[in-house]
């Protein structure tokens, strides 16, 4: 039996599946079959115009805004919408002193004392003595003549004379002795007299009841009261020569033309 044969006996609609098949196979092999010229006829055929006016594809559509908004985007910045801020003033390089030095220097038992005597501190040749008083009741007399400088307040790490008041600062005050020049007989003499000075404390110190400035040097005179705070301690500042009218012996033997640091 011939094929023709075969597709008559067959069932219809299996006959027409078998000619579309056929069809479709013959067009695939026609067009798999044309020739290079003939696949790109139309591609050739189109004018440059035609070319401009197809759509791209999204690709480039997408760079293209990209690129529009990269034009108005300030780089370097997080958000360009918002507001510029100003640029600040680059800071200048600071060639001051700050002190760290100073204090690195001048300390004791791991404390920063506030206090440095000055270039004219001197040891007492006079005997001096602190007789404080509470009320009517004499304490303990200090000796203040075996260095050249003391140091009080509520800190007993530095203080040399301990002053255990609360309304005291822990660097309340200091007792110097300094190499001044005073007038006698018509010509200057230098010799060491007593000052005290007060660091800034918080209620001050005073000199027969009337406080005195802070960092500044006062001249304690014989039979000066000094106090210290709120404190009801009264200090009365006498020698072992108080009773009597001798000479001055707090005369220092320096040399007369030097000049004096006094304030």
């Amino acid at each position: 039996m011939s094929r023709q044969d075969d597709r008559r006996h067959k069932h219809p609609s299996k006959r027409h599946e078998e000619e579309d098949n056929y069809d479709r196979r013959k067009s695939y092999k026609y067009r798999d079959n044309r020739s290079p010229e003939r696949q790109h006829r139309r591609r050739d055929s189109d004018s440059d115009d035609d070319r401009r006016k197809r759509p791209r594809n999204n690709r480039r559509d997408n760079s293209r805004h990209k690129n529009k908004s990269d034009a108005n985007h300030e780089w370097g910045s997080k958000d360009s919408s918002g507001p510029k801020k100003p640029i600040g003033k680059k800071e200048e390089p600071n060639f001051e002193t700050t002190g760290k030095l100073a204090e690195d220097t001048n300390t004791f038992n791991g404390v920063v004392i506030k206090y440095s005597e000055p270039a004219e501190a001197r040891k007492p040749k006079r005997r001096w003595r602190l007789y404080p008083f509470k009320g009517e009741k004499q304490l303990p007399v200090l000796h203040i003549h075996r260095q050249s400088g003391y140091l009080l307040g509520r800190d007993r790490k530095v203080a040399d004379i301990p002053i255990d008041h609360p309304s005291c600062s822990k660097q309340h005050a200091a007792l110097q002795y300094r190499l001044v020049s005073v007038k006698k007989d018509g010509r200057h003499i230098r010799c060491i007299r007593p000052y005290i000075i007060d660091l800034e404390s918080a209620n001050g110190t005073y000199v027969n009841n009337q406080r005195i400035d802070p960092k500044k040097y006062v001249e304690l005179m014989e039979k000066d009261v000094v106090k210290f705070g709120f404190s009801s301690r009264e200090y009365v500042l006498l020698h072992e020569h108080s009773t009597d009218s001798g000479d001055d012996d707090s005369l220092a033997e320096e040399n007369p033309n030097e000049e004096s640091n006094a304030d």
